[in-house]
């Protein structure tokens, strides 16, 4: 656990590790001290290596760094389950004379009954951040289907313990999505991480109908209906570990199938500096943002993260004498001084109808979650070319067809080139996993792709060395660990205005940008290979090279 506000921030302003100013603003944001502490990190502000040394310096121990060197497996089990609990502690290292035991809570851990563990060795102190303890004691649990198996034989409330047991798992794991699916035989529990699905485990279908109805209850859909889609949210709670899940099912020909969109602490909106955005890119979304009126638009298929970004760019813009609106389907992360109203077709309040009423209120800034169909993307063009900068995310394969699908939809040329400042795409790829990074010659990255694919070869001229992740305990044996976004921008210079009022396609576009010197998501990804923050593979996975005209 972190110290209370007061003993962090009196710690962190007499090293000078922030400013008076920095604290103010991290006070302003936090109602405890985990808050504080996420504002300072999120902001760019502080680094987790220099808090964890900072909190240590105070208790006059060593800091370990567990994020950069986790235990495994068989460190944790070195202090049983329940004393590592009760005193927050884990196995760090040891040698002929001493153990290293990390902990949080340095005041309250029982030395001599760590002692009576490690015997003939005395037990040293380190101290590392809650956070790490935490995830540490995820590797005392049992497989998903061993606890299944031991709630079933204890035979109490059976669903309400198999759902939590799932939900704690996909927090653990960090996942995105929980899939429960009806298969012949059982039910299969797949984990969405890092994009990508992994089974967790597997259901009776015998369990699966107190399961579903227990799920169906918690998020307000009917029990009683079983042919057609129904959606609901539901929270869970269960102490330090919390998450607001959106709830879709779907009948299938073997039953219901469930998927729950986790909204985890973790999966919260995040600043530009955390988005993989380089300086460049940066820089230019910047400068359209801060303008007084025109249209962002970010472009990518469902699940690329272009609803993170928009959060990001609001986070940035959001300041008390600014009026922010917004209509999302769903509100997915509530943002403090910004108006977010929900689509709900059942009252009439979709897209279109909320963008009218907003447009009515005068703000400064609104987001539209996504322009779907003519109607939307005229009130949107409208808004801003009458003083308002408009927000907003679009289905298309690039930057570049944006505006020819735009102009389809029935938008006039003259007023699309009037109002665009900026369009982005975006896709994700995962992360090459930093503790089991390891390089790898060019020449056998290549000769891995499939055929046909190697002919990019020329976009590494110069480099001999990238990166891949050879799997490890952290990453499940993945190689990945986290995600980051490819983005190309396209500005609409002057030049590029002209164009569009020529009703150009999407290649036509592409060219012009390409000679305005902006890079295209595979130059953006070629970059981040180079950098060993992904694969080849994974790149190749995602994007493709660039067309021609």
């Amino acid at each position: 656990m972190y110290p209370d506000i007061e003993t962090i921030k009196t710690l962190l302003l007499k090293e000078s590790y922030i400013s008076p100013a920095d604290s103010k603003a991290a006070e302003a944001a936090a109602h405890d001290s985990a808050t504080y502490v996420d504002y300072l990190i999120r902001e760019e502000l502080l680094t987790k290596t220099l808090l964890g040394q900072a909190i240590a310096e105070a208790y006059k121990l060593p800091f370990a760094d567990l994020d950069r060197t986790p235990p495994s497996k068989e460190d944790v089990a070195l202090i049983p389950e329940d004393v590592a609990r009760k005193n927050r502690t884990v196995f760090v290292t040891t040698n002929a004379q001493a153990v290293a035991v990390a902990t949080d809570t340095p005041e309250k851990v029982d030395q001599k009954e760590l002692g009576a563990i490690f015997k003939d060795k005395k037990v040293r102190l380190v101290y590392t951040l809650p956070e790490y303890i935490t995830a540490s004691f995820s590797l005392y649990e049992e497989p998903l289907e061993t606890r299944f198996s031991q709630i079933v034989n204890a035979g109490q409330r059976v669903a309400p313990e198999i759902v939590d047991e799932i939900i704690k798992d996909a927090l653990n794991y960090r996942a995105s999505d929980i899939h429960l699916e009806p298969q012949v035989g059982n039910v299969i529990v797949r984990f969405r991480v890092d994009g990508g699905l992994r089974e967790a485990g597997k259901i009776s279908l015998e369990l699966y109908e107190n399961i579903l109805n227990r799920i169906k209850v918690a998020s307000g859909m009917r029990i009683d209906e079983h042919f057609l889609a129904q959606d609901g949210s539901l929270s869970y709670r269960n102490g330090d570990a919390a998450a607001d899940l959106r709830v879709s099912l779907v009948p299938t020909v073997e039953g219901e199938k469930i998927v729950m969109r986790v909204l985890g602490s973790y999966v919260q909106s995040y600043t530009l500096a955390d988005l993989g955005l380089n300086e460049v890119h940066r820089a230019q979304l910047e400068a359209a943002a801060f303008k007084p009126f025109g249209m962002i638009l970010t472009t990518g298929p469902t699940g690329s993260g272009k609803t993170t970004t928009l959060y990001a760019l609001l986070k940035l813009l959001n300041h008390p004498d600014i009026n922010i609106t917004t209509i999302e389907d769903p509100v997915e992360y509530k943002i403090a001084g910004v108006n977010q109203i929900p689509v709900r077709t059942t009252s009439n309040m979709t897209f279109t109808t909320g963008l009218r009423a907003i447009v009515r209120q005068d703000p400064d800034i609104i987001l539209v979650g996504e322009i779907r169909d003519r109607e939307t993307a005229e009130i949107s063009v409208n808004a801003a070319l009458t003083g308002h900068l408009l927000l907003s995310t679009f289905h298309a394969n690039d930057a570049a067809t944006a505006i020819p699908r735009l102009i389809e939809m029935g938008i006039e040329p003259f007023l699309l080139a009037s109002t665009l400042e900026v369009i982005m795409a975006q896709r994700l790829v995962r992360k090459i996993c930093r503790h089991c990074r390891a390089s790898m010659p060019l020449a056998k990255a290549l000769a891995s792709l499939p055929a046909g694919r190697a002919d990019v070869a020329h976009y590494f001229s110069g480099t001999e060395t990238i990166y891949a992740g050879k799997g490890c305990a952290v990453c499940s044996g993945t190689g990945y660990q986290g995600q980051t976004a490819l983005y190309e921008i396209i500005r609409v210079t002057p030049k590029v205005q002209e164009l569009i009022t020529k009703k150009p396609a999407g290649l036509e576009i592409a060219a012009l940008a390409r000679k305005q010197g902006e890079g295209t998501m595979f130059d953006d990804g070629v970059e981040k290979v180079k950098a060993g923050m992904t694969t080849m593979s994974e790149l190749m996975r995602v994007v493709e090279p660039p067309r021609t005209a």
